[in-house]
């Protein structure tokens, strides 16, 4: 069990992310790709990936040296995924923070991986801080990213934004403390400590620096965290995967050019999230008429739903909001 340990000022500094971190996806994924879990979740997203093992030798050798520094269920180095700055940072700017890992960090943390019984990639060259060393590592997590990832990211984007959504709302509706509660059964907040279902037993004192919660789409079952507690405290945890927006097709987004749904679209968007009632009130129709305009936006890929206790949920996915964009 991890059971982390808050204080009056670290309820006062419960921060959400604004998007997942792309690197922890990248962590999360190489977990995903060395095992079998999650198969109706992820089976998809295998299939596609050992396709590009196979065929390929550049995705082949890149998924290889990864996985060799995040193992599968053992100690994978915090230096990976820094901490985000701003609730978030993007790719570029996650690679470069991670090349700027200073050498001490690096030897601690590489010996930490190699004492485990991990065999890490350039590990000596690696945790002397050596150019090209850092250069290939950030030459890989960016292959990785764009063969392995970014295929699937707006799939990543709009469960995680669904995900957040929820999670706002409960923020708004009851403060951090529903917030908190809103991550059963996978974490169960009894006041003030928030355990969650972990591999070993931990122990994680905020002592005021509060907690970052990030939403992961890779990440499976149970939350996971840093395993330096001297590092900014973090806890990604897994978003729901099911079901996942369909892939739209010209004849669904044709159906979507008559002004009620129109409406509803630009509503969902400008709300960031609503229920069907208050959508019905926004646009000025019934709530089965909504219901139903609703269930043909959700067929098109541009908005998701998803249950909060006795209402539906509607947020606007990426392609919706850039459908928005553009008009």
């Amino acid at each position: 069990m991890l059971r982390v340990h808050f204080t009056g000022s670290d309820l006062a500094n419960v921060r959400l992310a604004r998007r997942p971190d792309p690197l922890w996806e990248i962590v999360c994924s190489l977990c995903r790709l060395q095992t079998r879990e999650g198969a109706l979740a992820f089976g998809p997203w295998r299939r596609m990936a050992g396709g590009l093992v196979r065929q390929g030798r550049a995705a082949r050798e890149v998924a290889s040296a990864l996985t060799s520094l995040v193992p599968r269920a053992a100690y994978f180095p915090d230096f990976l995924t820094p901490p985000l700055e701003g609730g978030t940072h993007g790719l570029r700017s996650g690679i470069d923070r991670v090349l700027a890992t200073p050498r001490r960090r690096l030897r601690h943390e590489l010996s930490l991986l190699s004492a485990s019984g991990g065999r890490p990639w350039a590990g000596a060259e690696l945790a002397r801080g050596e150019v090209a060393a850092l250069t290939a590592l950030g030459g890989s997590l960016r292959t990785y990213h764009r063969a392995f990832i970014t295929p699937v990211w707006n799939r990543v984007d709009a469960a995680t934004a669904t995900d957040r959504a929820l999670r706002t709302r409960a923020l708004a509706d009851g403060g951090t403390r529903a917030l908190l509660d809103s991550l059963r059964p996978m974490a169960v907040w009894e006041p003030p400590v928030l355990t969650v279902d972990y591999p070993v037993e931990r122990d994680l004192f905020l002592e005021g620096r509060g907690l970052l919660l990030v939403p992961s789409y890779f990440c499976w079952q149970r939350p996971i965290t840093l395993a330096d507690t001297e590092l900014s405290p973090i806890l990604i945890y897994p978003v729901d995967k099911t079901p996942a927006p369909p892939t739209p097709s010209p004849a669904s987004l044709t159906r979507l050019l008559g002004p009620t749904r129109a409406a509803l679209l630009y509503e969902t968007a400008a709300l960031t999230s609503a229920t069907t009632s208050e959508l019905a009130r926004a646009t000025s129709v019934s709530v089965p008429s909504a219901s139903q305009q609703l269930a043909v936006l959700r067929e098109g890929g541009l908005i998701a739903s998803s249950r909060a206790g006795k209402s539906v949920l509607h947020t606007a996915t990426p392609l919706g909001r850039r459908l928005i964009d553009g008009a």
